[in-house]
């Protein structure tokens, strides 16, 4: 019992730990408002027609999570905005991107389950590839979150806040 107790808090530390980084100081960027897992539940499981859609495009859905419906991908990864970003140019690359992985598409991003195609778009990186884009805001997962988990809202790290978005695309608070 013991080592499951002991097991069971080194595991929570780590989650804690794991959501980004400052670029400059190496620490973790955990920050006061890290969220613990918890499993959102996606609309609909992955089928071949999604994975099809994919390669024309990155699908965007609504799904509901414990801070209410947020965007998510068409596989259930949580998206989030970084608030260091005034505009739509990424400010996200190297250890940050290796991170907070950009949302990227091969085709025009699709919206599905409540989110509005309309503020779907796309911004060209320094690589060339193609980032997502939601009401203006570059899109980005977080490297070490499985499908439906939603661990890194509203903690800070490289220079800035990383929160998940709503079907407007503003930042949940």
């Amino acid at each position: 019992m013991r080592r499951l107790l002991l097991l069971t808090f080194a595991i929570a530390g780590l989650v804690a730990a794991g959501c980004g980084s400052d670029a400059g100081s190496g620490k973790s960027g955990a920050g006061e408002g890290a969220a613990s897992q918890t499993s959102a539940t996606p609309e609909t499981e992955t089928t071949g027609a999604d994975r099809q859609a994919e390669t024309k495009g990155t699908t965007v859905k609504l799904a509901d999570s414990q801070f209410g419906n947020i965007v998510f991908d068409g596989d259930g990864q949580a998206i989030y905005l970084f608030d260091k970003e005034k505009s739509d140019k990424s400010e996200c690359y190297d250890k940050c991107a290796e991170e907070w992985p950009p949302v990227l598409t091969d085709g025009e991003p699709q919206a599905d389950n409540g989110t509005d195609q309309d503020l779907l778009g796309t911004i060209k990186r320094d690589d060339g590839k193609s980032q997502v884009t939601y009401n203006g805001h570059p899109l980005y997962y977080y490297a070490h979150e499985d499908p439906g988990q939603v661990l890194c809202h509203n903690v800070t790290g490289f220079g800035g806040l990383w929160l998940v978005l709503d079907k407007a695309g503003d930042a949940v608070s």
